[in-house]
């Protein structure tokens, strides 16, 4: 899957990937701009822009404005909000690719963040925050981030609180957009069923006469720790969620792969490690899996489960025996390793039927790794070069005692009780 590369007069960076078998195309528009970008008095703000910028323009002056035009073609249309970025997309038959990247265009320069659609959608961000507390098998993974990273921007939720999104004003969306929203930090894909030289025109016409100007940095993360650590967010549940994890490092580490494949085997499937002791052995849990986290200058790996409220320390004891035995020299089978690595490309490989995907895959890329572009088949290569002895090396290098944390989620007074279960 080939691809080519443009940048515009004013920093825009352009990727188009031609794929020829299929009649639909993705157009993303995605900015380096997300949680880890805000303060105290603005977080939420990125993804609440996420929401206004389908709220209306100059040219399509309202919701069902742009809706409309998008379902007129029938279309599909979306945004997202990570710590590092922002994403927004429209996916439609490839015919349409053109009316695709004048809406989004129009989104990110001429918004009008009107007071009475800002005033609605503050309500809907409002039970989108409720949704998530009333939903512990996702709000986890922001409970783990918090213990992490503490009270600062990568530890706070990325839909913000309650109290600053009741306050939040126009100003401070054009305020933000004006900090991050420059074309130089932007990246367009367009995946599909598309023409290059076309797709490049199109873009030249919507997108060249935005203004480039110097975005605002990042703090960056200063990962320090010295003892296992819990995070308990007390709730009544049936069922208690925890988050096993340690601290790794950042996408551009050459232990990247081995962590992947580490992930893969203790956690990436119904014949993992975890699923197999965790699960099947001992009925602890009906959920378990594992994931290597990065970010541009962080990362952990985490394993996650809804277990048995009875049997919670069971279940942190055998995830942690397990963390230890796979440290273990020769602990690694050829016939095992084959198997992590081929579940790995198995998903990645499915993944890329999707031009929506794709277009991820690419943006992702060149607004996080600095535009080191990987075609796909050079992933799968990585994937494969990893060895048995990589992966038990990036086990004892990052499983140690003093690095453990422990998220949960479930009613209990205190979490301090698990701590002393975090030793390997």
């Amino acid at each position: 899957m080939q691809y080519t590369k443009k940048v515009l007069k004013n920093g825009l960076r352009l990727i188009v990937v031609p794929m020829e078998s299929f009649e639909s195309a993705t157009v993303l528009v995605m900015v380096g701009a997300g949680a880890r970008y805000e303060n105290k008095q603005n977080n939420g703000i990125s993804h609440f822009l996420e929401h206004m910028a389908f709220k209306g323009t100059e040219k399509r002056p309202s919701a069902i404005a742009i809706a409309g035009a998008i379902d007129g073609i029938g279309g599909e249309f979306n945004a997202f909000t990570d710590k590092e970025i922002t994403g927004y997309y429209v996916k439609a038959n490839a015919a349409h690719v053109e009316l695709c990247i004048d809406i989004l265009s129009d989104m990110l320069q001429n918004s009008k963040f009107d007071a009475t659609e800002l005033d609605k959608e503050r309500g809907v961000i409002t039970e989108e925050i409720n949704m998530y507390e009333d939903s512990p098998m996702q709000k986890l993974s922001d409970i783990y981030e918090e213990l992490l990273y503490g009270d600062t921007p990568m530890g706070w939720d990325v839909a913000g609180t309650k109290d600053v999104i009741r306050s939040v004003k126009r100003e401070d969306f054009i305020s933000y957009m004006n900090s991050l929203y420059s074309p130089s930090n932007m990246t367009v894909v367009v995946a599909g069923g598309v023409n290059v030289a076309e797709v490049e025109k199109m873009v030249e016409k919507y997108f060249s006469k935005m203004k480039s100007f110097d975005t605002v940095r990042y703090d960056k993360v200063i990962d320090s720790q010295e003892e296992p650590k819990v995070l308990l967010k007390p709730k009544k549940t049936e069922q208690v969620h925890i988050a096993v994890g340690v601290r790794t490092v950042s996408m551009h580490h050459e232990d990247r792969y081995a962590l992947q494949v580490l992930a893969s085997l203790l956690g990436g499937g119904m014949s993992s490690r975890l699923f197999e002791e965790v699960r099947e052995k001992r009925g602890l849990a009906y959920y378990v899996y594992s994931r290597s986290m990065m970010f541009s200058d962080c990362g952990s790996f985490v394993s996650q489960a809804g277990v048995d409220p009875k049997r919670v320390k069971d279940a942190i004891e055998v995830i942690v025996a397990e963390y230890k035995r796979i440290t273990k020299p020769g602990n690694i089978t050829a016939q095992e390793l084959k198997k992590a690595k081929e579940y790995l490309k198995g998903h990645f490989v499915l993944g890329l039927e999707d031009s929506e995907t794709v277009a991820n895959y690419y943006a992702k890329q060149e607004i996080l790794e600095g535009g080191k572009l990987q075609t796909p088949v050079e992933k799968l290569d990585k994937i494969d070069s990893v060895k048995a002895e990589q992966v038990e090396k990036v086990a004892q290098k990052y499983f140690t005692e003093k690095t453990l944390n422990l998220a949960v989620i479930g009613n209990f007074e205190d979490g301090q009780e698990f701590k002393s279960l975090l030793k390997l």
